[in-house]
């Protein structure tokens, strides 16, 4: 594939016309990508309570994921910008690389501050992953074959997604494994395929590129990271340091200075900037990335709630809860592609996200109201609802951007879609898990009020065996949630209160979630929907380039 352009064939205007098979070789590359950031994103949220539990960090965790979504947000329009630059593949190499070593430190941290600091370097990498995969996509197919393609993506992501959740529980259950302790191969399980997927994609990774001279918007890139940091940072710790304390208002101070700075700083800059705003004068773009961002809060905050309802309410191990998460991912890669397919065939593609954004606000709703004793098959289903109506909005959002965007902004278009939707899933985690946290406390509170008045729950609280943890509570000392295996071994009785204190916290954030993603809904319907071009990124551009070379006639008097 190393002569891929020189192979193609030649339209008469010039132009380099891929092959099927020769766009396939091209896919084989992206899809390992694909495959490293898809993995990574499920593998990790099963296995997240027993990693915490390890490191003793479980009111910690949302450090891990959040420092782990900052870089990758903040990094995402910065690779599309470069790769508009310098070309997709370098970038894409890059990616890969900077991926490989934050999984490798990953795997040897000691505390969750380290893992913290390591999944912030494994996010510089994630940045490229998806977005450049896509705008590869976009450079080499046209929107309207693209829903065809996608359905590679699409089986790699549910590949990936399936395996994901299984793989983390049963690493995560696992004492040690060749002689390594067992959650630590949920990272290290990324560097075999991240050397293969460098090898595969230096080797096959070929398309046409055309150097575009722009200066580097680093100014942006780290006014960005002003911008968004300290705001995310008061999310997670808002709870801690009190919403209204001096430390929280100068975050939040910070934060908006950094967001006025980059706007500015974003036209100062041009059409050399890391978003140039003449982007957002489309409103397919405008409003197709407000709903990107809608979607992000609502998708990770099920995702991150999911595993610790099933955990610690329901008792489900580390493998049985990535097994029980299946639904969810079966949901997405049966509806993204049945929606592909039509697409591809009718060119029609506004009616999914409709559908799409119903489904997720039924789910979250309808999750806001599960307890301790819900059934896990009515569980289950909700899953698959949400999955569904994740599968119907995520690459329907994306091709809409695409279409509406010129050529020369394919990268940074194709870029601003994850960016997006990885500032609202940023925000969803640390605002839910921050919800979740502070109001778990008063939850368990009010659930032990109840339970003392209960004659089985004195009765159990006096018996020998549970003497210590009777003494704990009657002293006030209470129980370290950092830590919630004694919940394992603690008495069903005396410990019902603390589960349906997790419950009632994790119903809290559901109907947070749905809210918002019913604002989504709304949202979507005023999107509108533009007819798919049938010319690839790679034919526009010649065609934008023809028509600059062309000398207009002279006119006739």
């Amino acid at each position: 594939m190393s002569e891929t352009v020189e192979r193609a064939e030649a339209s008469p205007r010039g132009e380099v016309l891929l092959t099927h098979r020769q766009i396939l070789t091209i896919l084989s590359g992206l899809l390992l990508g694909m495959f490293l950031a898809a993995l990574d994103q499920t593998i990790v949220s099963s296995a997240m309570k027993t990693i915490a539990d390890e490191l003793q960090g479980q009111t910690l965790q949302a450090w891990a994921t959040t420092a782990y979504l900052i870089t990758a947000t903040i990094t995402t329009p910065l690779y599309g910008k470069l790769s508009d630059i310098y070309g997709r593949k370098p970038m894409y190499l890059s990616a890969i690389t900077l991926f490989l070593i934050g999984s490798l430190l990953s795997g040897i941290a000691t505390s969750m501050y380290e893992l913290a600091a390591f999944r912030a370097v494994q996010g510089l990498g994630a940045g490229g992953l998806m977005s450049l995969g896509m705008a590869i996509l976009a450079d080499i197919t046209s929107p309207r074959e693209r829903s065809k393609y996608s359905a590679y993506f699409m089986a790699v992501f549910g590949v990936s997604s399936v395996a994901g959740p299984v793989v983390g529980g049963l690493f995560a259950g696992l004492d040690t494994f060749a002689g390594v302790t067992g959650w630590r191969w949920v990272f290290l399980i990324n560097v075999p395929i991240a050397l293969i997927a460098l090898v595969v994609v230096a080797k096959v990774l070929n398309v046409p590129h055309k150097r575009v001279d722009h200066r580097i918007d680093f100014w942006g890139a780290a006014l960005l990271s002003v911008g968004l940091v300290p705001l995310l940072i008061v999310a997670e710790q808002g709870r801690e340091w009190g919403w209204a304390s001096g430390t929280s208002i100068a975050m939040y101070a910070l934060g908006v200075l950094g967001v006025i700075g980059f706007v500015f700083n974003e036209k100062r800059m041009g059409d050399e900037a890391l978003l140039p705003l003449r982007l957002f004068r489309s409103g397919t773009f405008s409003l197709g990335n407000t709903i990107n961002f809608v979607m992000g809060i609502g998708m990770f905050g099920g995702m991150v709630s999911l595993p610790l309802y099933l955990q610690i309410v329901k008792g489900a191990s580390a493998t049985e809860a990535g097994l029980m998460l299946l639904p969810l991912t079966f949901g997405i890669m049966s509806a993204a592609g049945i929606s592909g397919q039509i697409t591809s065939k009718t060119g029609r593609y506004k009616v999914f996200p409709i559908i799409g954004f119903a489904l997720m606000a039924v789910a979250l709703f309808a999750f806001s109201t599960i307890g301790t004793d819900t059934s896990n098959a009515f569980t289950l289903s909700l899953m698959f609802v949400m999955g569904a109506g994740l599968g119907l909005c995520m690459q329907t959002l994306l091709l809409a951007i695409q279409n509406d965007a010129e050529p020369r902004d394919m990268g940074v278009a194709t870029s601003s879609a994850t960016f997006f939707r990885q500032i609202g899933g940023t925000v969803g985690t640390a605002v839910f898990l921050s919800i979740l946290f502070s109001s778990v406390g008063d939850k368990i509170g009010n659930a032990l009020t109840t339970a003392f008045g209960n004659p089985d729950f004195q009765a159990a609280l006096a018996r020998p065996e549970n003497a210590q943890f009777a003494q704990g509570l009657q002293s006030g000392a209470g129980v370290d949630l950092n830590n919630t295996e004694f919940l394992k071994t603690l008495d069903p009785v005396l410990a019902r209160p603390f589960l349906d204190g997790f419950s009632g916290a994790i119903d809290t954030v559901f109907l947070v979630g749905g809210i918002v993603v019913l604002i989504g809904f709304v949202l979507v319907w005023f999107i509108k929907e533009t007819p798919l071009s049938m010319r690839s990124g790679l034919e526009r551009m010649n065609d934008e380039n023809e028509a600059k070379e062309a000398v207009p006639p002279l006119p006739i008097h």
